[in-house]
């Protein structure tokens, strides 16, 4: 008997797929899945000592964005760049990766998961799990009823294509 159930696979395992050998893969720091487990979201996290506020660092991330976009195979509707300044975000169109179309200050975002975030260096990995944690608060209001710049994420069309949705990375 042939089972008919159909098995998801994840982001990573289509990159594996695509990558002729194994050093061939390369990520971003995360993704956002949407609740049917699709990449609504590609990040790019850069924590002390790093900032995007370097053009060089920050054309480097982008033309990573754009890659990781155009290897996907299936439209992701939105990219990010995060550093310890700055979260911006970024629409995609199978082509062409806008301008940021938001910016917000980091330590207003993640400062409610991490109180002490304005008092100390924060490194990329740090960095990365606040970020999966307000995005998965986003989605699932684990720890906020109202998470920060919920209303703007609403407005660029994010915030209800995270509903119910969690990260991976």
């Amino acid at each position: 008997m042939v089972e008919s159930s159909r098995q998801a696979i994840t982001w990573w395992e289509v990159r594996a797929m695509q990558a002729t050998n194994l050093e061939d893969i390369d990520r971003p720091d995360f993704v956002a899945l949407d609740k049917d487990g699709q990449v609504v979201l590609i990040a790019e996290v850069k924590g002390f000592p790093y900032n995007f506020k370097e053009e060089k660092t920050k054309k480097y991330a982008i033309l990573r964005l754009i890659d990781y976009l155009q290897a996907a195979k299936v439209l992701i509707p939105f990219a990010m760049l995060v550093d310890v300044k700055n979260i911006l975000i970024f629409t995609w169109d199978g082509n062409n990766l806008s301008e940021p179309i938001i910016c917000f200050n980091t330590a207003d975002a993640l400062s409610h998961y991490e109180p002490t975030f304005c008092n100390k260096q924060i490194f990329s990995l740090y960095l990365r799990a606040l970020t999966e944690a307000w995005i998965n608060d986003l989605a699932r209001h684990w720890k906020l009823k109202t998470p920060p710049f919920s209303k703007e994420m609403a407005e660029i069309g994010l915030l209800q294509l995270l509903e119910k949705g969690t990260t991976e990375f």
